[in-house]
């Protein structure tokens, strides 16, 4: 008996339906994700003009002219990185301005894209460990050679550098993608979970 109840209770719901999110709670959803938009905007830009800046003082700063060239390779290089994982950024940005955040289902899609490209911060500030690697070894190259350096120095010139810069790469990345989205993505969050309350 209570089988049945269960089979006709599951005939009558329609699974292919999602829930809508009410106009109120998509409106209270908005601010946060405009927000977001608006600091990813802004980083954007803000790359866009820093980029051009460093190689203008690389190009202007008296330096010899190989080391001048691994450096602006080392520049073109941070580019092409950066160009890869803007555009990992500038798809969340779309989905973000996408119009049809009107179910739950859409709602756990973002937040998806977000923690992924929460993974993608991270890596972008990891990959310049090795830029930081480049540029210690391209200073130790620079020291003019005299006994007074030993190997044993010279490694941990090197390795001590590269293992906070690993560090401070980590918590830095950490840091600003908490600063700039996660509060918001926390804040969104919590709507969402108030929203199943309901």
């Amino acid at each position: 008996m209570e089988l049945d109840n269960f089979k006709s209770l599951w005939q009558k719901e329609d699974v292919s339906e999602t829930p809508e999110i009410s106009p109120e709670k998509q409106r209270q959803i908005h601010h946060p994700l405009e927000r977001i938009r608006k600091n990813m905007r802004h980083e954007f830009w803000s790359t866009i003009i820093l980029l051009p800046i460093i190689l203008i003082v690389i190009w202007f700063f008296p330096i010899p002219f190989r080391f001048r060239l691994y450096i602006e390779v080392l520049v073109a290089s941070m580019t092409l990185i950066t160009v890869f994982f803007f555009s990992k950024f500038f798809r969340l940005y779309r989905e973000i301005g996408n119009p049809t955040l009107g179910t739950y289902d859409s709602l756990k899609d973002l937040f998806h894209q977000f923690e992924l490209n929460k993974q993608y911060y991270l890596s972008f500030y990891l990959s310049f460990v090795p830029f930081l690697v480049c540029e210690m070894i391209i200073i130790t190259e620079s020291i003019p050679y005299t006994k007074t350096y030993s190997n044993g120095f010279l490694s941990f010139y090197l390795l001590f550098p590269v293992i906070l810069g690993l560090f401070g790469l980590y918590f830095l990345g950490n840091w600003w993608f908490q600063y700039f989205y996660g509060k918001y993505i926390d804040r969104i969050k919590k709507l969402v979970d108030e929203m199943k309350m309901d």
